[in-house]
């Protein structure tokens, strides 16, 4: 049960996400709902399914556990460290500056490393099912964007070397919040110390 939920919370938060990729389809709705009613039906929806997923995965975790490799233990200390550069890309993607102008897409780099760790480090089934499919989304998107025609990001000015040194001191914090209370208060799984 807890697996079904997962999977249709990700068809809900990935399928919206995958709408933003078609922008023909996507320049119908927002012609039909305006732009407001258009960004409110996406909020909702992906709001819904990451309560979706939430609730899946914590059912799932719970009750249908189902381990498809044992990972080894060096995966999660590995993770742990990578974790960090991740999610500065996240936060480079909105504090732009040089980091921004190399990678272009400094979120879907993010989350893709994101992603990819989650999977290396984790075997069981429901979270393949989930990181595989982030990463899965992610690559798609990135591919998407060199076919587009418009930046498919907002405008946000870009700066240099100080909105770099920006972007890693709140990720620093961001990773730290992650790690010592996210993780283990929300998630269930501490990471630190483990």
């Amino acid at each position: 049960m807890g697996l079904l939920i997962l999977i249709a919370g990700l068809v809900l938060f990935l399928g919206i996400h995958v709408l933003t990729t078609l922008r023909a389809t996507r320049a119908s709705v927002i012609a039909r709902l305006g732009d407001g009613g258009y960004k409110i039906l996406y909020s909702l929806v992906a709001l819904a399914g990451i309560a979706l997923i939430a609730w899946g995965f914590s059912l799932y975790r719970a009750t249908g556990w189902i381990n498809v490799w044992y990972p080894p233990v060096a995966m999660r200390h590995i993770t742990l460290a990578l974790m960090l550069p991740a999610v500065i890309l996240v936060v480079a993607s909105y504090i732009r500056g040089n980091i921004y102008s190399k990678l272009k897409h400094p979120m879907l780099a993010g989350v893709k490393l994101w992603a990819l760790l989650h999977l290396l480090a984790n075997g069981d089934l429901g979270s393949i099912i989930l990181f595989g499919s982030v990463l899965a989304w992610a690559v798609y998107d990135r591919i998407s964007l060199k076919r587009r025609t418009d930046p498919g990001a907002p405008p946000i000015p870009v700066g240099g070397v100080g909105n770099d040194l920006i972007a890693v001191a709140v990720g620093v914090v961001v990773y730290a919040a992650l790690a010592f209370a996210f993780h283990p208060l929300v998630i269930g799984v501490p990471v630190i110390g483990v």
